[in-house]
């Protein structure tokens, strides 16, 4: 009986085909011994994932005392550092890769292995595993130490985004969490976003948990005195000549989250921020490359003068004749050897030269305004010039903006460009011309702008001298009857400054949710420049050798507090670089 109830290693004999499928015990086994070691190996792949990205929706991790904050906090900041560290070697070596044919074969082994493992890649690791450690600590730490009341105070109730992103307030969209690690749109400069509501509908589910974790666990001074700390502290890992540039960008990142929470709290807006935030950072900084260049990094400078498509001796020609009234005659001699110079232009400047080299009581050096003609020494026509300069520009900025519009499209977007390759394309190439258009109308508005008012001060100059007898036309009416000190205004070392805010007007051609990171690219530089300025005047006080420590912490506690309390309010860039590295908590 017993064996009767065996199960057989085969199937019974039967008469016709059995209507089943029959799978030995052996086979059994090892098929499920592979599904199970399959269902590790992916379980292995998606921990592994979690350290490189971390996925959206992430929910607050909950800590019972100091001691699991110490250990949240080693963990974060150890994820930070490596990444950090890979981050800042790869692109090292890229940059590496891109000059490597032009190095001598003997320093490349050295060179490959400074940018794989140097000084550069090891202090950024150090800066931003200690921030995000140390950030993580103490946001933790402090809901232990300072508990929040249990009756809420006044100050945690006016946190009216909060509530409306809790559950009963109107659905939200799923997909627009400001803690979800989408597809980069600030990096996809050549896709246009949907539409979106006001500021205040844009949690998603997984970030409406957060937002109840922070309500519940914190004060809005823990994040930014948590950030204020940790960047003081991670500031001082890196170099004394990044720190300035580094502490100017968070900075002003603080100040674009703390003022979008602020507009969004009393209900105000500024129509066109962006823009006029542009144009006042453009007056500044060309007026300081005119007329203050000691106030702006050496590399800005540089950058400034290959763009603007004019002989480097044209600017320090004008910089000496409108600050001193006089020009070095070896500039221009320099000027007149430029490569292309027309003959009346050439002419022109010999004669300024000559009048120059005349003995004391007989030299002049002319008006107190650099010539057109060092300007735009190939080129006669002050009208010409703008649209062989624009071209060039254009032409010059193509391929930077290209590589912009193109490679995010190609990485983020690979989906929809496979699917759509035709109207991806068309964007991407449309978006570039956009942007390299974008910097032409710049350098031809201050251009044509310069151009006009020194060619507008020579023609009142002469009406004035000639006592009107050249005309009747408005002009010589208006050159009569004008004091002196008003045309001197338009070659004032001041006028510089009027062609960069009309200059800064050239941001309406860029596509507008763009403007925004513009104006903060440019912000810090205008601040730095108009500072300087200041101090040297004797108007505001030298900040030390801890300037850019101190400028760090009031930064880095102004974006942290709004990442932490009102994420909506960062730039979508800024907002999901500190998910991927600092978390929900």
């Amino acid at each position: 009986m017993a064996s009767s109830l065996r199960t057989p290693d085969s199937p019974p004999h039967l008469g016709r085909a059995p209507s089943y499928i029959h799978f030995t015990p052996r086979r059994a086994m090892a098929s499920f011994e592979n599904l199970v070691v399959l269902a590790n190996y992916e379980e292995h792949l998606r921990e592994a994932r979690k350290v490189v990205w971390r996925d959206r929706g992430e929910k607050p991790v909950e800590l019972a005392d100091l001691g699991e904050c110490f250990e949240h906090a080693c963990r974060g900041g150890l994820r930070a550092g490596t990444l950090a560290f890979a981050i800042r070697s790869g692109v090292n070596f890229i940059l590496l890769l891109t000059r490597i044919k032009r190095i001598p074969k003997r320093f490349r082994l050295s060179l490959i292995r400074h940018a794989l493992f140097g000084e550069d890649s090891l202090r950024f690791a150090a800066m931003l595993g200690s921030f995000v450690g140390l950030y993580k600590f103490l946001l933790n730490a402090l809901p232990i130490l300072l508990p929040q009341p249990q009756h809420p105070t006044t100050h945690a109730r006016t946190r009216s985004l909060f509530r409306a992103s809790l559950p009963g307030a109107p659905d939200k969209s799923a997909a627009d969490s400001p803690f979800d690690d989408e597809l980069l749109e600030d990096a996809e400069l050549a896709l246009t976003p949907p539409k979106r509501g006001s500021r205040h509908a844009r949690l998603s589910a997984s970030a409406q948990a957060h937002q109840v974790w922070v309500r519940k666990r914190t004060r809005r001074w823990y994040s930014a005195f948590a950030g204020s700390v940790a960047g003081a502290v991670a500031i001082m890992f890196e170099k004394q000549s990044r720190r300035t540039g580094i502490a100017q960008q968070m900075f002003v990142r603080g100040l674009q989250g703390s003022f979008n929470a602020l507009s969004d709290k009393h209900g105000f807006k500024i129509p066109h921020g962006d823009v006029i935030v542009f144009t006042l950072c453009c007056g500044q900084i060309m007026y300081a490359f005119l007329m203050r260049p000691d106030t702006l990094p050496p590399s800005y400078n540089k950058w400034i003068q290959v763009a603007s498509k004019v002989p480097e001796e044209a600017v320090k020609i004008n910089y000496t004749l409108v600050r001193e009234g006089y020009f070095r005659p070896e500039d221009m001699e320099r000027a007149m050897q430029y490569p292309g110079i027309t003959p009346s232009n050439y002419a022109y400047l010999a004669d300024r030269l000559a009048k120059s080299r005349l003995p004391e009581g007989l030299r002049t050096f002319g008006p107190h305004v650099v010539p057109c003609e060092v300007v735009h020494p190939d080129i006669d026509s002050c009208l010409t010039v703008q649209v062989a300069h624009f071209w060039e520009v254009f032409r010059w900025m193509l391929p930077i903006y290209g590589a912009l519009h193109f490679i995010p499209m190609m990485l983020f977007r690979r989906r929809k460009f496979l699917e759509r390759p035709a109207r991806m394309l068309l964007r991407a190439a449309l978006g570039t011309a956009r942007s390299s258009a974008f910097l032409g109308v710049f350098v031809v508005i201050y251009q044509a702008f310069f151009c006009g008012k020194h060619n507008l001060y020579h023609k009142l100059s002469a009406l004035r001298a000639s006592g009107g007898a050249s005309g009747r036309s408005l002009l010589a009416a208006l050159a009569k009857r004008m004091p002196p000190w008003a045309a001197e205004l338009l070659i004032s070392k001041y006028s510089f400054f009027v062609g960069g805010l009309l200059s800064g007007l050239s941001l309406f051609v860029e596509e507008k949710r763009r403007r925004e990171e513009l104006a903060m690219y440019v912000l810090p530089k205008g601040l730095e420049s108009a500072w300087v300025m200041a101090r040297g005047k004797g108007w505001v006080f030298g900040m030390g050798r801890y300037g850019d420590a101190l400028l760090t912490a009031i930064g880095m506690g102004m974006v942290m507090s709004t990442y932490q309390n009102d994420p909506q309010h960062l730039s979508g860039l800024v907002r999901r670089i500190l998910y991927q590295f600092i978390g929900p908590n």
